[in-house]
């Protein structure tokens, strides 16, 4: 990780919080599959179309290991609700696919400041709905289904399986990797890991100032530890990194579930910052990672 972190810094690029948001957007994505590894090769790979309530048509890519009828992995991309997309995520999310076993939609849920708070959690759960209504459609098994995300795509996906929880709509699992989950940057991570790890206390400023108004951010639907109710979500799998100002939050929402009788299984991978699973290519912790995210989707999703 270390080595990674010298040549972010050597290879000087301007940070993302600088950039206008349209510029950040090209940088990340020209950077996304840098430290991936090769992009496993699958036997069903589909762009397609999403409905949103508003009539909008959002982008996403069904992939799958074969075209049996597999159960699904909603996943929903991280970049603090600014930056990411389905092609940034290709690769995590054609692993993901290989090694649980199941089909994955990966969603391009509209990013702000051009689509501020909420619409990327309308755009996640008008998403979860239409899948689990046209899973047989697609061919797969909706019957089955599980949502996961990283970063900001971990916090839409706590928030879905709330709202799904509310709707009656059963999920197998939530994956999540180090979602956001707290209103302010209190957790005492914050202050350990804040300048230097990948994810800065100013990116994080960057990204919420795009995303949401102040006044907003209590509500639960951005800061998962303020729902008041989780009891009967879905099962959770946590996967967190060691040096991340929002492991922390992530801990506490993960004891949230707890104390509410959810069953929560949570790693911390030791020595890694935020985004680290996209790393693969250059670190171990990354490729155990997909490993163990995949065993609790294969687990949850064949029972």
């Amino acid at each position: 990780m270390r080595s990674v972190l010298h040549g972010m810094a050597r290879a000087r690029h301007v940070p993302l919080y600088r950039l206008p948001p349209q510029e950040a957007r090209a940088a990340y994505d020209k950077a996304a599959n840098v430290l991936e590894p090769p992009a496993p090769q699958l036997a069903r790979v589909q762009d397609l179309h999403i409905p949103a309530r508003d009539g909008a048509a959002l982008p996403a890519r069904l992939y799958a290991p074969s075209h049996a009828k597999l159960p699904v992995l909603l996943y929903l991309h991280g970049g603090g609700f600014t930056i990411g997309s389905v092609d940034s995520h290709d690769t995590l999310c054609r692993i993901l696919a290989v090694r649980a076993g199941c089909a994955v939609v990966s969603l391009g849920y509209r990013l702000a400041p051009e689509h501020r708070f909420p619409t990327a959690v309308h755009d996640a759960w008008d998403a979860t709905q239409w899948l689990a209504a046209n899973g047989a459609a697609l061919g797969v098994d909706a019957q089955r289904l599980a949502v996961g995300g990283d970063s900001a795509g971990g916090t839409l996906a706590t928030v879905c399986a709330t709202l799904a929880r509310d709707a009656g709509l059963p999920l197998r699992l939530q994956l999540l990797f180090y979602p956001g989950c707290a209103a302010r940057p209190e957790a005492r991570s914050h202050g350990r890991y804040h300048q230097g790890l990948i994810l800065e206390q100013a990116h994080i400023e960057y990204f919420f100032g795009q995303y949401i108004d102040d006044a907003e951010r209590e509500d639960w639907r951005f800061a998962p530890l303020e729902t008041p109710d989780v009891e009967g979500v879905a099962p959770a799998w946590f996967g967190l990194a060691e040096c991340d100002p929002l492991v922390d939050d992530a801990i506490a929402y993960a004891d949230k579930l707890r104390a509410a009788g959810v069953d929560v299984a949570l790693e911390i991978y030791r020595g890694v910052t935020h985004e680290f699973i996209k790393m693969g290519r250059a670190l171990p912790e990354a490729r155990q990672a997909h490993a163990d995210a995949a065993a609790a989707l294969q687990h949850a999703l064949q029972a």
